[in-house]
């Protein structure tokens, strides 16, 4: 419902949140919650930004545009809590959570047991990954608001003491010191490489530890039907506590909003400047010039004739697969990227939702998606390097391809403000940047100006489909209201 005026649209409104992601509808249903008078003002026509869904290749063939693993959704206290189910969500879980295949033949695979896992592992590292990822899934109820939250004491020291321990280092750093074999390696390399930090960097173990953790606690799930409905549900629920939603407006100048009683902005750090850097102090704006963005992704989607044929059995069980057999080969490929060079083997993340959600393509058919890292804004075209690594473990992938579509890094961030550079992270989450994004300041999702939040992965907990961004952004929000 575009229109040149937005005035009668967010005068009188309590609140206006500026971008419809997961952490600006999470932090709309926050304000909402608390009796406040909300809109969300949507630059494109389609709601959802980093999880939407669309007929990327052929007619019946629903891809995801970027986010179809949902690992934190159902360990985020922002996005469990809401009654989305009862608005048309299904999370769909895998038989297996994740697959990480070797050259000979089999394949590493994260099941939802820990013991499960460990026995495929064998022993000395079925101990050792017993020993490691045991204690944080018994506490995971714990763990997750822990690490999904800013920098604060936390509620359960013991907790996150031990959490501290295994994950303030490298991860492989971690794997070489806790495992020996490969499979093992391999599997919490490529957890990690999630981060598209190096390898040999602080504190990539934690985004390794973290996800893992979250497949054995609550799974990871797909949304049925694609991840538009996470977004479809999440705006049903807020419009049923009386939020507006205005789509097809890009909000350029702060001054449209005025008529709010304060602004959440969904938006990069230099979205937010140009939007709004009159309105800040030297100091801030000089932070959010030097905020700091990561590498950024190709990513390919294909339409299918059928299942990966994956030559480990384990494998073609698994929602998410992890490509690069061992952790040299990973640890070589996130090096080269973060150093600005084209890996020739890239390490691929890469996921079959039809396998489980068979609603996703016509009958017999199949989609799947595959992403890896490149050097920021990096127009290289990765097809043949991705679609190699899915061949060397799965002959005859090529084969099954209908149709494909793909998005450089360039791309990316022109369907979405937010992707600078294709990093889909939001920014770099090293120790320099991971609690005082994007500004060292007592409260990260507040600015110089008292009226204005901000709520996107710039702030912690960072990138990934939880909303707690937008969670903690109506919170300080509401203190700025008056509300509770």
């Amino acid at each position: 419902m575009p229109t040149a005026d937005r005035g009668p649209v967010v005068r009188g409104r309590d609140a206006v949140v500026v971008g419809s992601g997961p952490n600006g509808l999470s932090a709309a249903i926050t304000l909402a919650l608390a009796g406040r008078s909300v809109t969300v003002v949507e630059a494109a026509d389609q709601l959802g930004g980093g999880s939407r869904s669309a007929e990327l290749t052929l007619p019946g063939y629903v891809h995801d545009v970027c986010s179809t693993v949902h690992s934190l959704a159902l360990a985020s206290p922002a996005l469990r809590a809401l009654p989305l189910e009862q608005h048309g969500l299904e999370l769909v879980q895998p038989e297996v959570p994740l697959a990480h295949p070797l050259d000979d033949g089999s394949a590493v695979l994260l099941h939802r047991s820990v013991e499960e896992t460990a026995d495929g592992l064998g022993d000395p590292d079925g101990r050792a990954y017993r020993r490691l990822l045991g204690p944080l899934v018994r506490h995971a109820d714990q763990l997750m608001p822990g690490v999904l939250a800013p920098l604060r004491v936390p509620r359960h020291p013991v907790t996150m003491a031990r959490f501290a321990l295994a994950g303030v280092r490298s991860a492989a750093g971690l794997a070489r010191s806790r495992f020996d074999g490969p499979g093992a390696r391999a599997l919490l390399a490529g957890s990690a490489a999630h981060s598209m930090m190096r390898l040999d960097q602080v504190p990539t173990a934690a985004v390794g530890l973290v996800l893992m953790t979250a497949a054995h606690a609550v799974g990871w799930p797909f949304a049925r039907g694609g991840s538009q409905h996470v977004v479809d549900a999440m705006t049903s629920y807020l419009r049923s506590l009386g939020g507006e939603v205005v789509t097809g407006h890009r909000v350029e100048r702060i001054e449209e909003l005025d008529g709010a009683g304060v602004v959440l902005l969904d938006v990069a750090p230099r979205q937010l400047l140009a939007i709004a850097g009159e309105r800040f102090s030297r100091p801030y704006r000089r932070a959010l010039r030097r905020y700091r963005h990561g590498p950024g992704v190709f990513k390919v989607d294909w339409a299918l004739s059928g299942p990966i044929p994956w030559r480990a059995e384990g494998a073609r069980r698994a929602g998410t697969v992890h490509l690069g057999a061992t952790l040299e080969e990973l640890l070589r490929s996130e090096d080269d990227v973060n150093r600005g060079r084209i890996p020739e083997r890239p390490f691929v993340l890469l996921t079959q939702p039809t396998v489980h959600d068979p609603s996703r393509a016509p009958a017999g058919g199949h989609v799947g998606w595959a992403y890896c890292h490149v050097p920021a804004g990096s127009d290289v075209d990765m097809t043949d390097r991705i679609e190699a690594q899915v061949e060397r473990f799965a002959p005859g992938f090529r084969d099954l391809v209908l149709s494909r579509s793909t998005r450089n890094a360039p791309q990316m961030e022109q369907g979405n403000a937010n992707y600078v550079g294709g990093d889909i992270n939001g920014g770099v989450q090293d120790l320099r940047q991971l609690f005082t994004r994007p500004a060292i300041r007592p409260n990260p999702y507040t600015t110089p100006d008292g009226r204005l939040f901000l709520c996107s992965s710039a702030t912690p907990p960072g990138g990934g489909v939880h909303g707690m961004s937008g969670y903690f952004a109506a919170q300080a929000a509401l203190r700025r209201l008056g509300g509770r």
